[in-house]
């Protein structure tokens, strides 16, 4: 017989909760001293109780199912073959190739690798029929679960024009592609753009179901699931609630079009809060990052290596990126329950809000024509930009924290010698559409005077 440990304590009601919290203050008002507001406008109390709690929604997430996936750059076939093997022995289960030239022999690449039970996503940096067809044919025979995560809206905000085609527009590439392929999933909406930007966010839902709605409505067909690449940042339990609302909300919306896959999310840690100087810190930044994207419901997640800004591909930042989800996975059991967050006043409340601004923002860019235009017209690059500079005003001001960058460095810290890669904005000027939407890190201004000073 069950029997309830608690039957012996009286129920303390919200209310009695706030009037002890107000009598320890001493007179210090509750709101100013206790609620503070984040960038979303959502203010976070001290306390939340069941009795302020109505649960209105159900995001069913599952941590069970999450697959740790390793990213590699496509350029000579037989060592990314390599790497991909080695990777799947060391405890990975998925795969994304980057791959920016069209003749990369696709089935070659392929055939070699135990494509039973993993996953396999592709960045495109070019849209090719005939390429695409190829991974589809593959994908047909060996029943491989294979994302091919073409975005050319994505293409357009970040780098100002749209892919090179044969066809007249992007959309009616797409449109052949749908009609011409049967086992891959076509679509993916690179979200990531506009955290490592600076969005808050409200933002980054609205504009990553802008861009689906975009989708919805060009291409006649969507018969896989959508793939949205997300980054998450530090702010623990917003961001954790920040995947349960975008999935909440893209499935609202994909309903209208009687689409009734899920999506797919797969997450990276943020590049944003990422340093330069004091680079082992980043390892306990992604750390965080990756706990909130398991809990929140990725369907994999890309850990980023600790040196990832300034070193060039390499075993031993991929396998310490790795171990980090390992020993989240194998050691830390969070892949052991589904749908943590269910029943957390708090992850709710603040899922709750962030779905009902981010859907708000939806609307408002739907009404005034649409996610597309918007993007055309510059209105979403300003609205990020804003959102950027208000961060950057707070972390050069001290009030929004880097560990080892603007509180607390080590002076005698040098990279100088160290860079492989140019860790900073890189300046392209080319003619291009629209104005790109920059990623940029917080810590640049900073890191790149003490880079002139060594």
């Amino acid at each position: 017989m069950t029997t309830n440990l608690f039957d012996d304590f009286t129920s303390i009601s919200s209310k009695q909760w706030k009037q002890k919290i107000q009598f320890e203050l001493n007179g210090a008002d509750y709101n100013e001293t206790l609620v503070w507001n984040s960038p979303e406008d959502i203010q976070v109390k001290p306390f939340y109780h069941k009795d302020e709690f109505t649960k209105v929604f159900s995001v069913p997430t599952k941590a069970t199912n999450f697959k740790i996936c390793q990213n590699i750059f496509v350029y000579d076939v037989e060592k990314s073959i390599d790497r991909a093997l080695d990777s799947l022995k060391r405890g990975a289960d998925s795969i994304r190739f980057t791959i920016e030239n069209e003749s990369i022999d696709i089935t070659q690449l392929l055939e070699k690798l135990p494509l039973e039970n993993i996953t396999v996503y592709f960045n495109l940096s070019f849209i090719s029929i005939d390429f695409v067809k190829k991974i589809d044919a593959f994908a047909n025979k060996s029943h491989t679960a294979i994302f091919c995560n073409l975005d050319p809206i994505g293409q357009l905000a970040k780098d100002g024009n749209w892919f090179v085609t044969n066809e007249k527009s992007n959309f009616e590439t797409l449109n052949l592609l749908s009609s011409a392929t049967t086992s891959v999933s076509l679509i993916g909406i690179n979200a990531s753009l506009y955290q490592n930007a600076g969005a808050n966010m409200v933002q980054q839902i609205a504009y990553s179901l802008g861009q689906a709605n975009e989708y919805f409505n060009r291409i006649e067909a969507v018969n896989q699931p959508i793939v949205f690449e997300v980054a998450v940042g530090t702010n623990y339990f917003f961001e954790i609630a920040k995947l349960r609302a975008l999935r909440l909300l893209f499935n609202l919306i994909a309903k209208e079009y009687n689409h009734t896959l899920d999506c797919n999310i797969i997450v990276s840690p943020t590049k944003r809060n990422k340093t330069l100087y004091d680079y082992n810190v980043n390892m306990l930044r992604t750390t965080t990052e990756c706990m909130s994207a398991i809990i929140g419901g990725a369907d994999a997640i890309a850990n980023l290596p600790y040196d990832a800004l300034y070193h060039k591909d390499n075993e031993f930042g991929d396998r310490i990126a790795r171990n980090q989800l390992l020993i989240l996975k194998k050691e830390s059991y969070f892949d052991k329950v589904n749908n943590t967050a269910d029943g957390s006043y708090y992850i709710e409340n603040i899922t709750s809000q962030l779905a009902e601004k981010s859907l708000a923002l939806f609307k408002d860019i739907e009404v005034n024509g649409g996610f597309l235009k918007q993007l055309n017209d510059g209105i979403i690059k300003r609205k990020i930009q804003e959102s950027a500079d208000k961060e950057q005003e707070l972390f050069d001001a001290g009030k929004e924290i880097l560990l080892g960058t603007n509180k607390y460095p080590n002076k005698d810290d040098r990279m100088k010698h160290d860079l492989e890669l140019f860790p900073f904005v890189k300046q392209n000027p080319r003619k291009t559409l629209i104005t790109p939407i920059i990623e940029k890190r917080m810590a640049e201004k900073i890191e790149q005077e003490r880079l002139n000073l060594e």
